[in-house]
């Protein structure tokens, strides 16, 4: 079966920069885009959770995603999250998704209602039918307390519309049985230590809260890897981000991280909504240092072809 859409690439979940008062910063949030775009990447996600979309309200969710649309200018695809914890409000991302043209949904399971497979497929299917757009699902087991099992993925693969998957549950036969089974869903990385076995699996893309202020290093890995085929430079590549990678895990600061890094490139990111905090003087230095070292040695890499 033909895919109507085809997810290639590192695909940017763009963090939301806030004003102290906690409102959008909306010239942030442009400098944000255009750096991205202007380094590589190939797709934007707007509504994420690494854009705190869980702190947002379903109106201010849509306007950012008609901002990020308005700043794109169709020079790159842009997908909407639809990830909410009520049907009605997914219903209604979706809806607003289709209004405005986006390029393809991300659709999450409901957080906290654990739904069966069959019920979350039901769920997922009403969201489709009101986008009717390309979808990409994102299983994330560990944050929503449901796994999109194979009565799932056998339910919803009845609309052609699901046509990639972010698959952050971390478990390794995931991968295997996603890449063995499921070809017609494009395999997507979503748990980023695990980059190099995905695209070892034939995953096209990879969906990665770090590319907000490393796309250089995330599109290196993804170029090597898939465009090259080269998994001997990718291994040094990755190799080189594993430190990053342990730094954006621990201790559950992921997108405190992603925030500063935007900030150390000289974009004002802001603090995080409530109830999340900004990181400590040593987790800031922490970084800057694995940055420094990270940047380096992948300049290095590839300058060495």
């Amino acid at each position: 079966m033909t895919p109507i859409f085809e997810f290639q690439g590192i695909y940017t979940p763009v963090v939301t920069p806030y004003h102290d008062d906690g409102s959008t910063n909306w010239d942030a949030l442009a400098d944000v885009i255009e750096f991205l775009i202007s380094r590589g990447v190939h797709g934007l996600i707007s509504g994420g959770s690494t854009g705190e979309n869980y702190a947002q309200t379903v109106a201010e969710r849509l306007e950012i995603a008609r901002f990020t649309q308005d700043r794109i200018k169709g020079r790159l695809p842009l997908v909407i999250g639809t990830g909410a914890m009520l049907t009605a409000d997914s219903i209604a991302l979706a809806t607003g998704a289709k209004e405005m043209r986006a390029d393809a949904i991300l659709l999450a399971s409901p957080p906290y209602a654990v739904p069966t497979d069959r019920e979350n497929a039901l769920n997922a299917l009403a969201i489709d039918k009101a986008a009717d757009l390309p979808v990409m699902l994102y299983n994330y087991p560990h944050r929503t307390g449901t796994m999109m099992g194979e009565e799932f993925l056998d339910r919803v693969g009845r609309s052609r519309n699901f046509c990639g998957i972010k698959e952050s549950s971390g478990d390794i036969n995931r991968v295997h049985m996603l890449a063995r089974d499921y070809p017609h869903i494009a395999l997507g990385c979503g748990m980023d230590d695990q980059a190099l076995e995905f695209f070892a699996w034939g995953a096209p893309f990879w969906v990665c809260g770090g590319s907000n202020f490393l796309p250089d290093e995330h599109v290196a890995l993804y170029e090597a890897c898939v465009l090259e085929g080269d998994f001997a430079k990718g291994r040094r590549i990755m190799s080189a981000m594993m430190p990053l990678m342990r730094v954006l895990e621990q201790g559950g600061k992921f997108i405190q991280t992603i925030k500063h890094g935007v900030t150390m490139n000289g974009i004002a990111a802001g603090a995080m909504r409530a109830p999340l905090k900004g990181l400590n003087k040593d987790d800031k230095r922490e970084l800057e240092q694995v940055v420094r070292v990270l940047k380096t040695t992948i300049a290095t890499i590839r300058a060495e072809g």
